[in-house]
Order: structure tokens, then C-alpha cells, then sequence
């Protein structure tokens, strides 16, 4: 799978269209979480979304449930 098919699927799922890179980076960790793509399929699409400027998003300290030393 590449960029432009997990576009297809999720503009079928969705309703609408994207090119923000981080919704289709979440839509695609959705797609690996419930077995709908490989781990192959998932890292290649990270990589590929990464590179086309795709990050996690910065998580605030005070939102988070792990405590840091």
C-alpha cells in the first residue's frame, strides 16, 4: 500500500478528502491497530508520510500519565 491508496480508503471511510499528512498518519496507525494493514505496510507508510512531513504530535507533560523524573 502507499500514500495515494491509504488516501483512497480513507476519503471511502471519511467522506471527504486530506492531504494533511499527521490525519492520514493517524488513519494509518488506526489501519495497523485493527489488523487492516501489515507492519511492512504500516512502517513503509510512516516512512513515506515522514518524509513528506508527517510528526507525532508534542504531548504535554501535564496531560500525560506517565511520569517523568
Amino acid at each position: 500500500m502507499n500514500i495515494r491508496e491509504l488516501k483512497g480508503k480513507f476519503i471511502q471511510s471519511r467522506d471527504y478528502n486530506t492531504d494533511d499528512v499527521n490525519a492520514l498518519m493517524d488513519f494509518a496507525k488506526k489501519a495497523y491497530i485493527h489488523n487492516e494493514i501489515s507492519i511492512k505496510e504500516y512502517r513503509l507508510l510512516v516512512r513515506e508520510l515522514e518524509n513528506n512531513g508527517a510528526g507525532l504530535p508534542e504531548m504535554d507533560s501535564e496531560d500525560s500519565l506517565i511520569e517523568h523524573s
